[in-house]
């Protein structure tokens, strides 16, 4: 017993240390505040947005009378989930709306678009939020690796059929929630599935820089439309994100309990994609990236034009027909040389 008791000490004095110093301690977030009908008459699409930032990105957005997709894979998850905020809400709020969407299925979000593009008349806003954070190796429906599959291939896809109705709809937004762990990746065009070889870790750094790339090509085709599309960085906030960490069973408590000293709510992680979502002062703004609400200086990997067309054109054939992907998967990113970035 005592040694179970030294060990646990031992180990979550470690957790506590090595939190400290990978995240120090942030400064108190300052919780946006817009008149109430801020959002009343416009539609907006949140991925992801039974849980963690999306659902509370969704809850301020009701509050501000908007119309409110709830677009995720989990229903049961996402019809409590929408009565928890319409609850928080109170009585004068905007309308919820609850869609079926699988991000890890290209069939899906072709189903779910082409309802949209029939049943809505407008798109205000889309807030590409959903995500996987360095689940075990699988595939998609379609066979890419997951992180990549649904951090960026499934919302690409989404946001491409899409566009006619945003455009249509403008001056419209498009919201990519990234994150700073962009940093410790690259577009690997040699092996961008990761068949040869899977590191979960890296390849959710994969996806997340393949976020920002996309929302720099994207706002570049965008020009003279009246859409923009804006990413961000929410830092570390406490969500499910994590579910597929292991942390060790005698340092959970400790864990947990740092946890909430040193990561932001969902709440304080949702006021970023909510500034993007709202303010009137990125009106026109396009092809940036957000930090707390300001603009994020990015690393020359993230703004590199050559590399964000090149992984454009390789989305886009990528989201073609499952018999294609198959075809190309095994032809073209591995009969091609491509520069490491």
């Amino acid at each position: 017993m005592y040694s179970a008791v030294l060990i646990a000490a031992v180990v979550g004095g470690g957790v506590l240390l090595l939190m400290r110093r990978l995240f120090p301690r942030q400064k108190a977030v300052q919780l946006l505040r817009y008149p109430a009908n801020t959002m009343r008459g416009k539609t907006v699409i949140v991925t992801g947005a039974n849980s963690g930032i999306g659902k509370a990105v969704a809850g301020e957005l009701l509050k501000l009378h908007a119309r409110v997709i709830m677009a995720c894979r989990d229903l049961q998850s996402a019809e409590e989930a929408a009565r928890e905020i319409q609850k928080e809400a109170g009585q004068e709020q905007g309308e919820v709306v609850i869609k079926h969407l699988d991000l890890a299925s290209l069939a899906s979000v072709r189903r779910f678009c082409e309802e949209i593009n029939k049943e809505e008349p407008k798109i205000d806003v889309l807030i590409n939020n959903a995500g996987v954070y360095q689940c075990p190796y699988t595939k998609t429906e379609d066979g890419f690796e997951m992180q990549l599959g649904v951090n960026h291939l499934g919302h690409f896809l989404l946001t491409h059929l899409l566009l006619d109705l945003l455009k249509t709809s403008a001056p419209s937004r498009i919201v990519v929630v990234s994150s700073k762990l962009y940093k410790y990746g690259h577009i690997n065009f040699d092996d961008l599935n990761s068949e040869a070889k899977y590191d979960k870790a890296f390849c959710y750094s994969q996806s997340k820089l393949a976020n920002l790339l996309f929302t720099l090509e994207l706002a570049k085709q965008l020009q003279g439309s009246g859409v923009t599309v804006n990413a961000l960085t929410p830092g570390i906030v406490r969500t499910r994100l994590g579910r597929h960490v292991q942390i060790p069973f005698l340092a959970k408590p400790l864990f947990n309990l740092a946890s909430m000293v040193f990561f932001k709510s969902p709440l304080e992680g949702a006021q970023t994609p909510l500034y993007l979502a709202c303010s009137p002062e990125v009106e026109g703004v396009s092809g940036k990236c957000f930090a707390n609400c300001e603009e994020e200086e990015l690393m020359a990997k993230a703004v590199d034009e050559q590399a964000a067309k090149k992984l454009w054109d390789i989305s886009r054939r990528m989201n073609k027909s499952p018999e294609k992907n198959l075809k190309y998967r095994k032809t073209h990113l591995h009969s091609e040389t491509h520069p490491r970035l």
